[in-house]
C-alpha cells in the first residue's frame, strides 16, 4: 500500500509523540521539568586525616554512584535539569592539607570550551569532572553539582596563599552534551577554612534552551548582597539554581524556610539542593516558584530524596515585589498620615513616634501587656506576648516598629509573641537584620519565647507589618510540621511593608518579616 506524504508526515508525528510520552518528555508549553537531590552523604570517617588521590577518589566515587542513579532516575521523569547539594561528593570539617587529595583541577576561565566526558585528557585531576560530565552527557540532561577544586597560582599574585595554589568551593553546570558551561567559586564561605574566598565575586550564569539563564550561587551566599543579589538584579535573572549544605536554625531560618522567602521576594523560580545528615540539622531541598513550593524537609529518617517537578518558566517582563520596592525606598522615612486600622484593605500604618499601647480583647475586655526580652536567633528581641482571641499589637526596637492585627476562631493552650529585632547580627557571620516576627513559643513562659519548635495546632489571620528601612524583605510564613505556607497578600503600603494570611494551612510556627539591610553590614 502507498502512503502518501501526508500520510507519512502525519504517522512519523504520531510515533515521535508517543515516543515523548514513554520517554517522559512530554511538557506544557512555557513550563521545563526540574529535579533536586538531597542527598545523605558518604562521609570520610576522619576528614583531617592525610589521604592519597586514589583514596580520595574511591570515597568520592562512592557518592558519585549514587548522583548516577539520581540522574538516570531524573532523566526518566523527563527532568530537563537536576541538582546536586553543597559538598556532597567529597563531605567537610576538612583543613586546607586534608581536602587537598579531593580537589580537582579546573580553569575559571569562559574562553576555555572544554567536555570533559569527550576530551579527558585535556588536564590532569579531573576525575570528578569527567564522570559528571558523563553522566550529563549519557542522560542529555543540564547537572549541576558541588565539588573541591584547586588552581595554581604565581607569588606575584598579591591574593596567592602561601602555598601557591586557591583552593575552591566550587559548583559547576554542565550542559546536555556534557560540556562544562559554568563555574562558580563560593563568596561567603561559613568556617570553611580548607577553601580560599575568590578575590571578587563570580557572577556566574549559563543558557538553557528550556529556560533561557541561570543564576548560580551556594548556601551562605544567600543572605548577602555579593554576589547572589547583585547577579539577580544585573542580570535580570528568573531561575537560579542553589546547591547547599544548611544548617536549619528556627524559627527564622530554616532552609524551606528562607528558600521560599527568597524565591517570593525576587519572583523566581529557584532549584535548592541541600545534603541530608539529620543529626547535623541539616535537611530541606526543593523546587520552588514564587507562588507554588515542592519541598523535603525529614529530620526522623536517613536516606536521600530525589525531586522532580514540572514548573513554568518565568519571564523577564515579571515584575518582582523587589523591583517595586526600590520605589519605595526614598521616601521610607517620610511620616504616615494615618492610624492604625484593623483591615489591611484601609491604611495599614502607625504614625511614626506614636506611642500606642498594645492591647488584647477577650470577652469585651482590654488589657496592656508586657514587653519583655528574649534571645532568638542569637540576637535580643524585644517581645510582646499574643494573649486572647484578638488583639492589635505594636513593639519597637532602635527605628524599627513592628505591628499586628490577629484573631482566632478557637484559643489553644499554647504562647506566641510578636518580636522585634532591629540590629547587627554577629553570631556564626555578621549581618544586619531588621526583623518583625510572630512566633509561637517553646512553653508557656516568656523565656521559651525564640526557642526551636517544630509542631503548633493555632489557626491565626494576621495582618502583620513594619516601618522597614530596607527594600530587601523576605517574608516567611511556616507553619507545623515544617511545611510551608503562602500569604494572601504582601507588599508596601503607606510606606509599611506588610503580610497577612487568614487561616493558615496548619498551625502557625512562624510569620515574619526578614529584612536585610546590606549596607550596614
Amino acid at each position: 500500500m502507498a502512503y502518501t506524504m501526508v500520510d507519512l508526515c502525519w504517522k512519523l508525528s504520531v510515533c515521535f509523540f508517543c515516543y515523548q510520552v514513554v520517554s517522559g518528555r512530554v511538557k506544557r508549553e512555557g513550563h521545563y521539568v526540574a529535579a533536586v537531590y538531597e542527598h545523605e552523604s558518604i562521609l570520610s570517617p576522619n576528614p583531617t586525616a592525610l589521604v592519597d588521590r586514589q583514596s580520595a577518589l574511591e570515597l568520592m566515587g562512592r557518592n558519585l554512584d549514587i548522583y548516577e542513579q539520581q540522574v538516570v532516575a531524573a532523566a526518566s521523569q523527563g527532568a530537563q535539569i537536576i541538582v546536586f547539594p553543597e559538598d556532597g561528593i567529597h563531605g567537610f570539617n576538612f583543613t586546607r592539607s586534608s581536602i587537598y587529595p579531593y580537589l580537582d583541577f579546573i580553569l575559571h576561565s569562559q574562553s576555555v570550551e572544554w567536555n570533559p566526558c569527550r576530551e579527558p585528557y585535556l588536564f590532569n585531576d579531573t576525575e570528578v569532572l569527567q564522570r559528571l560530565s558523563c553522566m550529563a552527557l549519557k542522560n542529555k540532561i543540564f547537572l549541576v553539582a558541588n565539588l573541591g577544586t584547586k588552581q595554581p597560582c604565581e607569588h606575584t599574585d598579591p591574593h596567592c596563599p602561601s602555598d601557591g595554589r586557591y583552593q575552591f568551593n566550587t559548583n559547576v553546570a554542565f550542559n546536555d552534551d556534557g560540556m562544562l558551561v559554568a563555574t562558580y567559586r563560593k563568596h561567603n564561605l561559613y568556617f570553611e577554612y580548607a577553601f580560599d574566598t575568590p578575590p571578587e565575586p563570580d557572577y556566574t550564569l549559563f543558557d538553557t534552551p528550556f529556560a533561557g539563564k541561570f543564576g548560580m550561587f551556594t548556601c551562605f551566599d544567600i543572605l548577602f548582597f555579593e554576589p547572589a543579589v547583585n547577579l539577580i538584579r544585573k542580570y535580570d535573572l528568573k531561575q537560579v539554581v542553589y546547591p547547599t549544605a544548611w544548617m536549619n536554625q528556627l524559627p527564622l531560618l530554616s532552609a524551606v524556610e528562607i528558600q521560599q522567602a527568597f524565591a517570593t521576594s525576587f519572583n523566581i523560580n529557584i532549584l535548592a539542593a541541600n545534603i541530608h545528615h539529620p543529626t547535623l540539622g541539616m535537611t530541606g531541598s526543593g523546587i520552588y516558584t514564587p507562588v507554588k513550593s515542592f519541598i523535603y524537609h525529614n529530620m526522623e529518617s536517613y536516606g536521600g530524596k530525589l525531586i522532580v517537578a514540572e514548573i513554568p518558566v518565568i519571564t523577564t517582563d515579571y515584575k518582582t515585589n523587589l523591583e517595586s520596592n526600590e520605589r519605595f525606598r526614598g521616601n521610607l522615612h517620610q511620616l504616615c498620615k494615618t492610624s492604625t486600622s484593623a483591615s489591611m484593605d484601609d491604611q495599614v500604618c502607625f504614625k511614626e513616634g506614636q506611642e500606642t499601647p498594645s492591647r488584647v480583647s477577650e470577652k469585651g475586655n482590654e488589657q496592656l501587656l508586657p514587653q519583655f526580652y528574649a534571645e532568638m536567633m542569637y540576637d535580643n528581641f524585644t517581645f510582646v506576648p499574643v494573649w486572647g482571641e484578638k488583639g492589635e499589637l505594636q513593639v519597637c526596637a532602635n527605628s524599627l516598629c513592628c505591628y499586628l492585627n490577629y484573631q482566632r476562631a478557637v484559643l489553644t493552650d499554647e504562647l506566641y509573641a510578636l518580636g522585634v529585632f532591629d540590629g547587627l547580627h554577629t553570631v556564626h557571620g555578621t549581618y544586619y537584620v531588621q526583623a518583625c516576627a510572630l512566633v509561637k513559643c517553646g512553653g508557656l513562659s516568656f523565656s521559651t519565647c525564640g526557642q526551636e519548635v517544630t509542631d503548633a495546632t493555632a489557626l491565626i489571620d494576621f495582618q502583620l507589618w513594619g516601618n522597614m528601612s530596607t527594600p530587601y524583605i523576605f517574608p516567611l510564613l511556616l507553619t507545623s510540621g515544617i511545611t510551608l505556607d503562602f500569604a494572601d497578600h504582601m507588599g508596601w503600603k503607606n510606606n509599611h511593608y506588610f503580610i497577612s494570611k487568614n487561616r493558615t494551612s496548619s498551625g502557625l510556627l512562624t510569620a515574619a518579616l526578614y529584612g536585610r539591610w546590606y549596607e550596614k553590614d
